[in-house]
């Protein structure tokens, strides 16, 4: 239980952005290719210091990336790199040993010499290698920069072991991990997590222009910050959009022909079978008739503090990764560490120049979720996306499965045409705020449950973005630009409250002032409230304190879709306002006194609360107030013309450093706060006219 705990917390801050790291080719030496030489590459810096990296190949190209990347946040990238080398745990102490350990735990170097042989085509390969001669390139440059000793150079090896990793953590192996040391799996979580992303058809435009919104919800710091990149060579690769901290490609973006978004989807990706044991056949578990020892190895980890390293036994069955608890021995099994092509993925959907051949990229079905809504000047698309394999109907695949036959040791996948998928609906648009697939267009144009594999796992809830958007587009017959951002940033809760992982609290707007008088003014305050979260709403703020006082109370229980009663809403409120009363003196407080986007020295009022649009999720700051940690980060909002570039819009939530020095650690913070966005281009020549700075790597 204290592993599972230290891996949540781990996972929660450095280790998902590794998923984006590059898919390596072997564990066994390969010829390196030629140098790289920095002087064909070129880094232009625009007015907000968004790089854009251009070179004559996309080798090239990704070095520049690296080096761009490491000179704005060259710490966290090296945080990801650590579990390779089984040295997270020396940099952070036992919440980095843990990740160190699930490396071993998930077999990854075993996996490595098995299938890394022939894993990526070469010219991916050499985009990975180019990615990583500029990451070690930048770190002989600044040893004194370097986190651990012993770090660099980053080998194809390293790499790979962690990117094995980094495709089961999201894939659940986190909340597997919880469910069988606790018994139970936490799901409260009251839409806090989650992304934007719609699209609308030409047909339904006013100008006849298709529209795509990017809008993810993520950290706002740290490992899964969105970091704004253009990548350009003479390869045919022109993407821009955003990455995490070691991406060698552009995650969601667009390019010349088309753009797509993600949005995270959940699906069934991950089991977790029971082994049947028996103290007669010790380190043996019964497969088919037949006792089988599981096998096992020690790993050793290394720990800050600890002038030793500690010895740990890793189990693996069958089925896979495998822990013993007071309840049994359990083993987890996903389709995330069967496939090493994932970024090859990405980087085909960055290259595609046609709905065709964004289609044969998806076909490869190697990304392990993510819903993707596509756009391109005469197509949209939606699928939810996943590695989910053909499971046996007899079973109940929702719960633990017996570990002991055949039946359940699932060994092919679903293609991609078996997913939930949309192309150009009647309706004219696309939308996903990490509701059911089942739920995408026009009422009348939606797909139904019951015509895929139910063992697949689709979910069948909404969430309050879900529902205000379909109160929103049901107001048109057809969009202008403006109508499309009006929607985007549209901050009210809908009609009817539908948390789908956490308490239905719609009883809190129902108080009757009588029965609770000692909070009156605050449930007047509530009836009045317009359920928007601009900065100058008081309402906002109620239900902000509201909001965490019963999401920290209710953490870690099972209190899916039960009703707070009229008693603990009241609770909620009395909580509210003995807050506002000790630290403001006074119940009337607008959101934007209450809520704050900080970083380093300044510090803005900001809208926004959980699970509206334009989400906010706050942590406490100082003085009673809280500061934005999670939601509305980078966004892309692209407009298609029937010709010519695609027209962009972008904003990121800091800046695109996250070095304090930085003139652009907080430059872009004032138009972020005021629903502000910049244009880009990916025009190579409007650019290099229009860059601040324009040098080559290490100069």
């Amino acid at each position: 239980m204290y592993l599972a705990g230290l891996l949540t917390d781990y996972m929660k801050t450095l280790l998902i952005p590794i998923l984006f790291l590059p898919f390596l080719l072997s564990a066994q030496p390969n010829p390196l290719p030629a140098r790289i030489d920095p002087a064909r590459i070129t880094i232009a810096r625009d007015a907000y210091g968004v790089p854009h990296i251009f070179a004559r190949t996309d080798a090239e190209v990704a070095y520049g990336l690296a080096w761009a990347h490491a000179e704005d946040n060259f710490k966290t990238i090296q945080q990801l790199v650590l579990p390779a080398k089984g040295l997270l745990g020396r940099h952070l102490g036992k919440k980095g040993a843990a990740a160190d350990y699930v490396v071993e735990l998930l077999h990854a170097p075993e996996l490595v010499a098995e299938r890394g042989e022939t894993a990526l085509s070469p010219d991916f390969r050499a985009v990975v290698q180019g990615y990583l001669q500029g990451i070690n390139d930048y770190a002989a440059a600044h040893p004194n920069e370097v986190l651990v000793r012993g770090t660099f150079p980053v080998t194809l090896t390293d790499y790979l072991k962690v990117s094995v990793l980094s495709l089961s953590v999201i894939s659940g192996v986190e909340r597997a991990l919880q469910s069988i040391f606790t018994g139970k799996v936490p799901t409260l979580d009251l839409g806090e997590k989650g992304s934007n992303a719609f699209a609308i058809h030409r047909s339904k435009t006013t100008d006849g222009q298709t529209m795509l919104a990017i809008n993810s919800h993520q950290p706002l710091e740290g490992p899964v910050a969105w970091y704004e990149a253009h990548l350009c060579s003479e390869q045919g690769w022109n993407a821009l959009g955003s990455l995490f901290p070691g991406g060698t490609t552009i995650f969601h973006g667009v390019n010349e022909h088309l753009g797509w978004a993600h949005t995270v989807n959940y699906q069934d990706k991950i089991d977790i079978f029971q082994l049947q044991t028996d103290k007669a056949h010790p380190d043996q578990y019964l497969f088919d008739g037949q006792w089988v020892s599981l096998e096992e190895k020690r790993v050793r980890l290394r720990i800050k503090g600890i002038p030793f390293a500690i010895s740990k036994k890793a189990y693996w069955s069958k089925y896979g990764a495998t822990v013993k608890t007071k309840q049994g021995w359990f083993s987890l099994r996903t389709g995330a560490n069967q496939d090493l092509r994932g970024l090859e993925q990405w980087y085909r959907m960055n290259k595609a120049r046609s709905f065709s051949e964004f289609r044969q990229a998806l076909d490869m079905t190697a990304i392990p979720g993510f819903n993707i809504i596509y756009a391109d000047p005469d197509t949209i698309y939606y699928v939810s996306n996943g590695k989910i394999p053909f499971r046996d109907p007899a079973y109940d695949w929702s719960g633990t499965l017996p570990g002991n036959t055949n039946k359940t040791l699932w060994t092919k996948f679903h293609p991609l045409s078996d997913f939930p998928q949309y192309l150009n609906p009647p309706s004219g648009y696309l939308f996903n705020m990490n509701n059911t697939p089942f739920n995408a267009t026009g009422p009348a144009d939606n797909l139904r449950p019951e015509q895929f594999d139910k063992t697949m796992g689709y979910e069948r809830w909404n969430t309050n973005r879900s529902l205000r958007f379909a109160e929103l587009i049901g107001q048109y017959d057809k969009l202008s630009y403006a109508d499309f951002k009006r929607i985007k940033y549209d901050q009210q809760l809908p009609r009817q409250l539908e948390f789908p992982q956490g308490p239905d609290i719609n009883a809190l707007f129902s108080l009757d002032k009588n029965t609770y008088a000692d909070i009156g003014p605050l449930i007047d305050t509530l009836t009045a409230w317009n359920r928007q979260a601009t900065v100058d709403s008081r309402g906002a703020t109620l239900f902000a304190l509201f909001y965490y006082y019963w999401r920290d109370k209710l953490a870690g229980q099972d209190a899916t879709h039960e009703a707070l009663t009229a008693d603990e809403c009241a609770e909620g409120l009395r909580h509210a306002q003995t807050h506002l009363r000790k630290y403001f003196g006074r119940t009337d407080v607008m959101l934007g006194e209450y809520q704050k986007h900080v970083r380093g020295a300044k510090e803005l009022p900001i809208w926004g609360i959980p699970d509206v649009l334009t989400a906010i999720t706050s942590a406490p700051h100082k003085n009673g107030r809280i500061h934005s940690t999670h939601g509305e980060s980078y966004i892309s909002l692209v407009r298609f013309p029937k010709a010519g570039l695609p027209i962009l819009e972008t904003i990121n939530c800091f800046g695109a450093s996250a070095r304090p020095n930085s003139p652009h650690y907080t430059d872009q913070m004032e138009l972020f706060v005021d629903m502000k966005t910049r244009p880009m281009t990916l025009d190579k020549a409007e650019v290099l006219r229009t860059a601040k700075r324009t040098y080559h790597p290490g100069e």
